[in-house]
């Protein structure tokens, strides 16, 4: 059997008692904000989710990739790298190596057929997506959009030399997949924040920032929250005692989130049909997640 994550805090609901059912808004670091494009559920997840959720996880063998490769080598001055943290990909597996999906340009040779959504997690985007389409109209809601790739996101410490890095947290950027953005969060509570780029010194203008709970649904979308401002997560709480089965060589994972987000389907292509610098530069990872993968060892056989 699984192990499931285990969270204790003041504020939380004790064993077996039901957990709350709540919407609240972003909270602002102004005042009376409207909240027109964004969405957050603080209990989306219910326990029986949760628990399919939990033993999925133990299905899968996340993968530390590098920033760079040979037909993408660093630029003049800078050197190889890993990136912060273990990742794993659904429906489409953007490697940082081929410089993920950035269009209008950066569209060919970017987004690698990858495993379709686990029945949980189908289940709870075609959910979510009955959501969206109650929020969003016409140029904010692309045609043909839908859910189809999903990060999974690990956040935690890096261990190195025997230390516990913290790394939990994620720079500001903005989501270049068209239409809106959807998340689930599982673990520590993470403090997410949209920015502005006019900046305070050398920080940048918090706009709006929230908790992202845990089993909490969050939505955003539209021209101010996907193209005007960036948003970032800035910390990751760790006051809970966590035990994800997920074993990451020299990490340790306090958080996940699943982010899930829309690329069109002509532009997610097999790793047969990428062009040959491309598969060379991602093909060990690849052999790696076919170690685990029945369907990334398939792939690797056409």
């Amino acid at each position: 059997m699984q192990k499931r994550p285990t969270t204790r805090s003041n504020n939380r609901p004790s064993p077996g008692s039901p957990r709350p059912r709540h919407t609240a808004p972003f909270r602002s670091k102004r005042p009376a904000i409207p909240a027109a494009g964004l969405h957050y559920n603080r209990s989306f997840l219910t326990r029986e989710d949760r628990d399919q959720i939990i033993a999925w996880l133990g299905t899968i063998q996340p993968i530390w990739e590098n920033k760079f490769s040979k037909h993408n080598p660093p630029p003049a001055g800078d050197t190889q790298r890993p990136l912060l943290r273990p990742t794993y990909w659904l429906g489409n597996w953007q490697f940082a190596c081929l410089r993920y999906y950035m269009p209008p340009k950066g569209i060919l040779n970017r987004c690698v057929k990858a495993e379709p959504f686990p029945p949980v997690l189908r289940r709870l985007v075609d959910k979510i997506e009955k959501t969206v389409r109650q929020m969003f109209r016409g140029e904010d809601l692309p045609k043909g959009w839908h859910f189809n790739t999903c990060l999974v996101n690990l956040y935690g410490s890096k261990i190195e030399n025997g230390k516990k890095i913290d790394c939990a947290r994620v720079g500001e950027h903005k989501d270049l997949e068209p239409g809106p953005v959807a998340s689930i969060s599982l673990g520590g509570r993470a403090l997410f924040q949209f920015v502005s780029s006019h900046k305070h010194g050398d920080k940048s203008e918090v706009v709006v920032e929230q908790w992202l709970d845990d089993g909490s649904l969050q939505i955003f979308g539209g021209e101010r929250w996907k193209s005007e401002l960036f948003h970032r997560v800035q910390r990751v709480d760790d006051k809970s005692a966590l035990d994800f089965p997920i074993s990451v060589e020299g990490f340790e994972t306090r958080r996940l989130n699943f982010t899930f987000r829309y690329v069109p389907d002509e532009h997610i292509v097999p790793y047969a049909k990428l062009s040959p610098e491309a598969r060379e530069d991602v093909r060990e990872y690849m052999e790696k997640l076919a170690e685990n993968s029945s369907y990334f060892a398939a792939e690797l056989r056409r």
